[in-house]
Protein backbone atom coordinates (compact mmCIF):
# COMPACT_ATOMS: atom_id res chain seq x y z
CA UNK A 1 0.00 0.00 0.00
CA UNK A 2 1.22 3.49 -0.80
CA UNK A 3 2.38 5.47 1.86
CA UNK A 4 0.48 9.05 3.03
CA UNK A 5 1.38 10.98 0.31
CA UNK A 6 2.93 14.49 0.38
CA UNK A 7 0.62 16.66 -1.73
CA UNK A 8 2.57 19.60 -1.06
CA UNK A 9 5.93 18.33 -3.54
CA UNK A 10 6.32 16.59 -6.47
CA UNK A 11 5.11 12.90 -6.85
CA UNK A 12 5.81 9.76 -8.50
CA UNK A 13 4.18 8.71 -11.97
CA UNK A 14 5.67 5.41 -12.39
CA UNK A 15 5.80 3.95 -15.58
CA UNK A 16 4.91 -0.36 -15.84
CA UNK A 17 7.34 -1.70 -17.43
CA UNK A 18 7.58 -4.22 -20.60
CA UNK A 19 6.96 -7.32 -19.04
CA UNK A 20 7.14 -11.09 -20.56
CA UNK A 21 3.97 -11.81 -18.80
CA UNK A 22 0.90 -10.63 -17.21
CA UNK A 23 2.25 -12.77 -14.02
CA UNK A 24 5.57 -11.01 -14.13
CA UNK A 25 4.13 -7.63 -14.86
CA UNK A 26 2.01 -8.33 -11.79
CA UNK A 27 5.12 -8.90 -9.37
CA UNK A 28 7.15 -6.16 -9.74
CA UNK A 29 4.30 -3.57 -9.98
CA UNK A 30 3.14 -5.13 -6.46
CA UNK A 31 6.79 -4.98 -5.55
CA UNK A 32 7.46 -1.11 -6.46
CA UNK A 33 3.88 0.18 -4.98
CA UNK A 34 4.63 -1.54 -1.94
CA UNK A 35 7.52 0.90 -1.28
CA UNK A 36 6.15 4.14 -1.14
CA UNK A 37 3.90 7.19 -2.23
CA UNK A 38 3.21 6.72 -5.80
CA UNK A 39 0.44 9.17 -7.56
CA UNK A 40 -0.27 7.07 -10.31
CA UNK A 41 1.00 4.66 -12.60
CA UNK A 42 1.10 4.56 -16.23
CA UNK A 43 0.50 1.13 -18.29
CA UNK A 44 1.85 0.77 -21.59
CA UNK A 45 0.95 -1.23 -24.62
CA UNK A 46 5.00 -1.57 -25.85
CA UNK A 47 4.85 -4.00 -29.10
CA UNK A 48 1.63 -6.31 -27.25
CA UNK A 49 -1.20 -7.36 -29.38
CA UNK A 50 -4.71 -5.51 -28.06
CA UNK A 51 -5.58 -9.09 -26.31
CA UNK A 52 -2.35 -9.44 -24.50
CA UNK A 53 -2.68 -5.82 -23.36
CA UNK A 54 -6.11 -5.69 -22.44
CA UNK A 55 -4.96 -8.92 -20.11
CA UNK A 56 -2.58 -7.48 -18.60
CA UNK A 57 -4.62 -4.47 -17.94
CA UNK A 58 -6.91 -6.77 -16.25
CA UNK A 59 -4.36 -7.83 -13.89
CA UNK A 60 -2.87 -4.50 -12.80
CA UNK A 61 -5.44 -1.63 -12.59
CA UNK A 62 -7.09 -3.56 -9.71
CA UNK A 63 -3.69 -3.86 -7.99
CA UNK A 64 -2.97 0.08 -8.95
CA UNK A 65 -6.28 0.92 -7.56
CA UNK A 66 -6.09 -1.11 -4.49
CA UNK A 67 -2.45 0.78 -3.97
CA UNK A 68 -3.98 4.08 -3.80
CA UNK A 69 -2.44 5.06 -7.18
CA UNK A 70 -4.75 5.91 -10.31
CA UNK A 71 -4.05 3.44 -13.22
CA UNK A 72 -3.77 4.92 -16.34
CA UNK A 73 -4.12 3.05 -19.25
CA UNK A 74 -1.38 4.52 -22.49
CA UNK A 75 -3.29 4.80 -26.04
CA UNK A 76 -6.42 2.71 -26.23
CA UNK A 77 -9.79 4.39 -25.21
CA UNK A 78 -11.68 1.30 -25.69
CA UNK A 79 -9.20 -0.76 -22.91
CA UNK A 80 -9.27 1.56 -20.58
CA UNK A 81 -13.08 1.92 -20.40
CA UNK A 82 -13.49 -2.18 -20.43
CA UNK A 83 -11.07 -2.34 -17.20
CA UNK A 84 -12.48 0.98 -15.66
CA UNK A 85 -9.04 2.26 -15.56
CA UNK A 86 -9.26 5.83 -14.01
CA UNK A 87 -7.81 7.47 -17.39
CA UNK A 88 -6.18 7.71 -20.32
CA UNK A 89 -3.05 8.73 -21.93
CA UNK A 90 -3.22 9.62 -25.44
CA UNK A 91 -0.67 10.96 -28.11
CA UNK A 92 -1.81 12.50 -30.99
CA UNK A 93 -2.75 15.51 -33.28
CA UNK A 94 -4.50 18.05 -31.06
CA UNK A 95 -7.99 18.05 -32.31
CA UNK A 96 -8.13 14.20 -31.50
CA UNK A 97 -6.63 14.98 -28.57
CA UNK A 98 -9.16 17.95 -27.89
CA UNK A 99 -12.02 15.43 -28.83
CA UNK A 100 -11.09 12.59 -26.61
CA UNK A 101 -11.05 15.01 -24.13
CA UNK A 102 -14.61 15.94 -24.46
CA UNK A 103 -15.59 12.38 -24.41
CA UNK A 104 -14.13 11.26 -21.82
CA UNK A 105 -13.72 14.03 -19.38
CA UNK A 106 -14.30 14.87 -16.53
CA UNK A 107 -14.97 10.39 -15.87
CA UNK A 108 -11.94 9.65 -16.96
CA UNK A 109 -8.48 11.71 -16.58
CA UNK A 110 -6.83 12.34 -19.91
CA UNK A 111 -3.46 13.31 -20.71
CA UNK A 112 -0.71 13.12 -23.22
CA UNK A 113 3.02 14.08 -23.81
CA UNK A 114 5.73 13.75 -26.02
CA UNK A 115 6.16 17.29 -26.82
CA UNK A 116 8.71 18.95 -28.48
CA UNK A 117 8.65 22.50 -28.35
CA UNK A 118 6.55 25.24 -26.72
CA UNK A 119 4.79 26.05 -29.40
CA UNK A 120 3.02 22.63 -29.00
CA UNK A 121 2.72 23.10 -25.89
CA UNK A 122 0.75 25.59 -25.85
CA UNK A 123 -1.58 24.61 -28.79
CA UNK A 124 -2.13 21.49 -26.08
CA UNK A 125 -2.57 23.12 -23.53
CA UNK A 126 -5.15 25.03 -25.30
CA UNK A 127 -7.62 21.46 -24.81
CA UNK A 128 -7.37 21.30 -21.45
CA UNK A 129 -5.95 17.98 -21.05
CA UNK A 130 -5.46 17.39 -17.23
CA UNK A 131 -2.12 16.63 -17.46
CA UNK A 132 1.02 16.84 -20.09
CA UNK A 133 3.83 14.61 -20.01
CA UNK A 134 7.42 16.24 -21.01
CA UNK A 135 9.06 13.08 -22.05
CA UNK A 136 8.68 10.02 -24.23
CA UNK A 137 7.30 6.78 -22.50
CA UNK A 138 10.10 4.25 -23.28
CA UNK A 139 12.71 6.85 -23.29
CA UNK A 140 14.46 7.16 -20.09
CA UNK A 141 17.27 5.38 -21.38
CA UNK A 142 20.67 7.43 -19.78
CA UNK A 143 21.03 8.62 -16.39
CA UNK A 144 19.82 12.10 -17.02
CA UNK A 145 16.90 13.38 -17.45
CA UNK A 146 17.04 14.97 -21.12
CA UNK A 147 17.71 18.33 -21.24
CA UNK A 148 15.11 19.61 -23.40
CA UNK A 149 12.49 18.20 -21.12
CA UNK A 150 13.98 19.88 -18.09
CA UNK A 151 13.35 22.97 -20.29
CA UNK A 152 9.88 22.63 -21.13
CA UNK A 153 8.72 21.32 -17.50
CA UNK A 154 10.82 24.11 -16.08
CA UNK A 155 8.89 27.02 -18.31
CA UNK A 156 5.60 25.40 -17.94
CA UNK A 157 5.21 25.24 -14.27
CA UNK A 158 6.27 28.54 -13.77
CA UNK A 159 3.27 29.79 -15.79
CA UNK A 160 0.52 27.06 -16.80
CA UNK A 161 -1.77 25.77 -14.13
CA UNK A 162 -2.07 22.33 -16.18
CA UNK A 163 0.13 19.94 -14.01
CA UNK A 164 3.12 18.53 -15.72
CA UNK A 165 5.14 15.58 -15.51
CA UNK A 166 9.01 15.58 -16.19
CA UNK A 167 10.37 12.05 -17.18
CA UNK A 168 13.46 11.13 -15.28
CA UNK A 169 16.58 9.73 -16.39
CA UNK A 170 17.15 5.93 -15.81
CA UNK A 171 18.89 6.11 -12.47
CA UNK A 172 17.69 7.65 -8.94
CA UNK A 173 20.38 10.12 -9.24
CA UNK A 174 18.44 12.08 -11.65
CA UNK A 175 15.83 13.21 -9.57
CA UNK A 176 17.03 16.49 -8.24
CA UNK A 177 17.98 18.23 -11.06
CA UNK A 178 14.34 16.91 -12.81
CA UNK A 179 12.77 18.55 -9.88
CA UNK A 180 14.26 21.61 -9.56
CA UNK A 181 11.77 22.47 -12.21
CA UNK A 182 9.15 22.37 -10.03
CA UNK A 183 7.07 20.34 -11.77
CA UNK A 184 3.86 18.71 -10.59
CA UNK A 185 4.86 14.76 -10.74
CA UNK A 186 8.36 12.84 -12.34
CA UNK A 187 7.71 9.86 -14.10
CA UNK A 188 10.03 7.22 -13.55
CA UNK A 189 10.59 3.80 -14.57
CA UNK A 190 13.75 2.28 -15.53
CA UNK A 191 14.98 4.16 -12.68
CA UNK A 192 12.92 1.98 -10.40
CA UNK A 193 12.81 -1.78 -12.52
CA UNK A 194 15.99 -1.74 -14.22
CA UNK A 195 17.39 -2.95 -10.49
CA UNK A 196 17.02 -6.01 -8.40
CA UNK A 197 14.05 -4.56 -5.77
CA UNK A 198 11.76 -1.98 -6.93
CA UNK A 199 10.10 -1.35 -3.41
CA UNK A 200 13.67 0.18 -2.25
CA UNK A 201 14.14 1.99 -5.32
CA UNK A 202 10.48 3.74 -4.56
CA UNK A 203 11.42 4.46 -1.21
CA UNK A 204 14.82 5.80 -2.12
CA UNK A 205 12.87 8.04 -4.86
CA UNK A 206 10.02 9.73 -2.15
CA UNK A 207 13.31 9.92 0.29
CA UNK A 208 15.02 12.09 -2.87
CA UNK A 209 11.67 13.63 -3.30
CA UNK A 210 11.64 14.93 0.33
CA UNK A 211 14.91 16.41 0.20
CA UNK A 212 15.56 17.82 -3.07
CA UNK A 213 11.78 18.67 -4.25
CA UNK A 214 10.44 22.54 -3.97
CA UNK A 215 7.47 23.10 -1.59
CA UNK A 216 4.45 23.84 -3.37
CA UNK A 217 3.37 27.16 -2.33
CA UNK A 218 -0.74 26.30 -2.17
CA UNK A 219 -0.14 22.71 -1.44
CA UNK A 220 -1.42 21.22 -4.25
Amino acid sequence: MNSEPNLKRCRIVLVAPNAASVNELVAKLGAALSGGDVASVLLPPYEMDETTFQNLAEAAVPLIQESGAAAIIVGNTQIAGRVKADGLHFEGPVAELADTITRLSPKMIVGTGNIKNRHTALEIGEAAPDYVLFGKIGADNKPEAHPRNIDLADWWASMVEIPCIIQAGNTLESIPDAVVTRAEFIALGAAIFDGEDPAAAIKEANRLLDEHAPAFEDGN
